[in-house]
């Protein structure tokens, strides 16, 4: 799955893909806000980690859990 991340006061956003499911990756999100943890961290699918204080999120979007397909579709 593909997770874009736009970190406020910075032009360029954090982009990744991960092998959590959405539904993890949502609740461990939600769960650092409502906590008012000051950062939530994520790992993608080469095992890189990254730390980003929710203070300076703007938003987060999730992708597809779906492969890309390879090849002309019909």
């Amino acid at each position: 799955m593909e997770i874009r991340i736009g970190i406020t006061n910075t032009g360029r956003e954090l982009n990744f893909e991960t092998n959590e499911p959405v539904a993890d990756v949502k609740k461990s999100v939600a769960s650092a806000l409502d906590a008012g943890a000051t950062h939530v961290s994520f790992t993608d699918a080469k095992g890189t980690s990254y730390i980003v204080p929710t203070a300076s999120l703007a938003y987060i979007e999730f992708g597809t859990e779906e492969s890309r397909r390879v090849g002309f579709v019909a």
